[in-house]
């Protein structure tokens, strides 16, 4: 276990490293879900086009008591690990690149949870409809490196992150598929 974290910190202080101050104002507003907005209404207005108001609501429902089951179970973890942040870490923190400070713990990522979450079950819902959906990855992967650029997540928090919003996203999918055929 112990190669295993040596080898997360020295991936981290690899891609961390690779940032410049010229982008660090990008990656913070790439970091914010609320600059995303433009995207999940693209996405929203293409899913209603497909599924209609009544469906829409219905889904916007499931998305944000998955997002409330990922964010609160991502919070349990942290506390019950424990495990710095890069930005607080006593044995790196003075030679990586800081670009934001939280004092909240690290393992795991929510942004990777929620992001990977949300993507999978939208993504399951409109593969039906639209040919390129796979292309709202792109979404999680451009979201959750943003932690790592900033100093706040470890490779290993976005990937567990992204497991466990894989599950979560697939559950609520389930969830939202026995509900849709049972009700509407």
């Amino acid at each position: 276990m112990e190669q295993l974290l040596t080898l997360d910190k020295e991936l981290f202080i690899f891609l961390n490293g690779l940032g410049s101050e010229a982008f660090d104002g990008f990656w913070k507003i790439i970091t914010k879900q609320l600059y995303w907005s433009p995207f999940f209404i693209a996405v929203f207005h293409l899913l209603q086009r497909k599924v209609g108001w009544k469906n829409l609501g219905i889904i916007i429902l499931f998305l944000a008591v998955l997002i409330t089951f990922t964010d609160q179970a991502t919070n349990f973890f942290k506390n019950h690990f424990q495990r710095f942040r890069p930005c607080n870490d006593p044995e790196i923190k003075d030679f990586i690149r800081i670009v934001m400070q939280r004092n909240s713990y690290s393992f795991f990522s929510g942004h990777a949870a929620n992001s990977m979450a949300s993507t999978v079950f939208i993504v399951l819902i409109m593969r039906k409809y639209y040919k390129f959906t796979g292309l709202l990855f792109f979404f999680p992967l451009v979201f959750a490196y943003s932690r790592i650029y900033l100093g706040l997540h470890f490779p290993s928090d976005i990937l567990t992150g992204y497991v466990f919003g894989t599950f979560s996203g697939t559950l609520f999918y389930k969830l939202y598929e026995i509900f849709y055929k049972r009700y509407l």
